[in-house]
C-alpha cells in the first residue's frame, strides 16, 4: 500500500463481470479529473495464444492437466507485484497489453493473441488502476494483495458467472457450449486454489445473486437482467460506511449482516458511485498531501 502512490484493484474471474465495474471506475475518473494508469491482468500472462495453445497440446500428450489462466504457471505473478511495488514506490512501472482481436490490432500495432512490448507507464498519474483475474492474490511466492490500497471483488454466485461465461464465450469468441464447459473444468482446481481466496483479501465484495431460475447454467439461453437480480455487498471493514445513507439513497436495499447491504441489482451502478466516489477522494487527497501538493477542496461527503 502506498499512500503517495495508491493502487486501485478489481480482481474477478472470467465472466464475473468486472468490465462492467470497471466502467464505473471509468466515469467517477472522468467526472472528477482522475488521472489513471490503466492496467489489464491479461497483460502478465505468461503466454501469448500461440504459446498456450502448444502448452496445452504438450500437456495433453504427456497426461498433465492443462495449464489455466486461473492459475500460477500460466501467469507471471512475480513481475504484476513488482509493477505494483514500483507504483507504491514511485509512481512508474512497466507494462504491455494483450492484443485481443483486430480491432485492437489496428490500435495496438500487434496481431490478435500476442503482446506489445514492454514499455514504462505514462508519467504523472493519480492512481494506477488494475482490472483482472489475480489482484488480490497471496501465494507461497508473491503477496500482490498487500500492496493494494482499495481492493474490490466481483463475484457472482457460480451458477450466474458460468452463464455469464459461456454466452459471452459464444456470442464474441463463437466457442461451443461443449467448448466452454469443457474450459471451466479444466479450471476448476485453479479456480478453488487462486480465485476464491482471494475474496478474503478484498475490502469490498458485490456478489450478483439472480432472482430467476438458473438451475442449470449449461443449458441457460439468456443472462439474467440485472432488474432480475439482488446484489450483496460485503465490507471488510464496514467502519465509516454511512449504511443509513446508501439505504436512503437506494430504495428497495435492506442490511442483511452489519458489515452487508442488499440492493436490487439495477442499483448497483448507483451504489457503486455512492461507495467508491468519496473513498477515490480521500485516496487522491491523502496522495496529495503526502507528496507535499494542496489537497482537494472540500466535498461533500456521504
Amino acid at each position: 500500500m502506498s499512500r503517495k502512490h495508491p493502487i486501485i484493484a478489481i480482481t474477478g474471474s472470467s465472466g464475473a463481470g468486472t468490465s462492467t465495474v470497471t466502467n464505473t471506475f471509468q466515469q467517477i475518473f472522468d467526472r472528477e479529473r482522475i488521472r489513471s494508469a490503466i492496467v489489464h491482468g491479461d497483460s502478465f500472462h505468461r503466454y501469448d495464444r500461440a504459446e498456450m495453445r502448444a502448452q496445452h497440446n504438450k500437456a495433453v500428450e504427456e497426461g498433465r492437466p492443462p495449464l489455466s489462466h486461473f492459475g500460477p504457471e500460466a501467469n507471471d505473478f512475480e513481475a504484476l507485484e513488482s509493477l505494483f511495488e514500483n507504483y507504491a514506490e514511485g509512481g512508474t512501472g512497466r507494462i504491455r497489453q494483450y492484443v485481443h482481436d483486430e480491432i485492437e490490432e489496428a490500435e495496438l500495432g500487434s496481431p490478435p493473441g500476442t503482446f506489445t512490448p514492454w514499455e514504462d507507464l505514462p508519467a504523472g498519474s493519480d492512481l494506477l488502476y488494475y482490472e483482472g483475474l489475480h489482484g488480490a492474490v497471496r501465494t507461497d511466492a508473491v503477496d500482490i494483495a498487500k500492496h493494494v490500497d482499495l481492493c474490490i471483488g466481483v463475484v457472482p454466485i457460480i451458477n450466474l458467472e458460468w452463464i455469464q461465461k459461456i454466452q459471452r464465450d459464444k456470442s464474441a469468441r463463437g466457442y461451443s457450449t461443449e467448448a466452454v464447459t469443457d474450459m471451466i473444468l479444466r479450471r476448476m482446481p485453479d479456480y478453488v486454489h487462486y480465485i476464491c481466496p482471494q475474496f478474503n483479501n478484498t475490502d469490498i465484495n458485490f456478489q450478483r445473486v439472480p432472482m430467476v431460475d438458473t438451475s442449470n447454467p449449461f443449458t441457460a439461453r439468456w443472462i439474467p437482467t440485472p432488474d432480475e437480480s439482488m446484489t450483496v455487498i460485503r465490507f471488510k471493514n464496514p467502519r465509516g460506511i454511512d449504511f443509513p445513507y446508501l439505504s436512503a439513497m437506494i430504495p428497495g436495499s435492506f442490511m442483511s449482516r452489519a458489515n452487508s447491504i442488499v440492493i436490487p441489482g439495477g442499483k448497483t451502478d448507483l451504489a457503486m458511485q455512492l461507495i467508491f466516489t468519496p473513498m477515490i477522494w480521500r485516496l487522491i487527497d491523502n496522495s496529495r498531501k503526502a507528496r507535499g501538493l494542496p489537497g482537494l477542496p472540500q466535498k461533500p461527503t456521504y
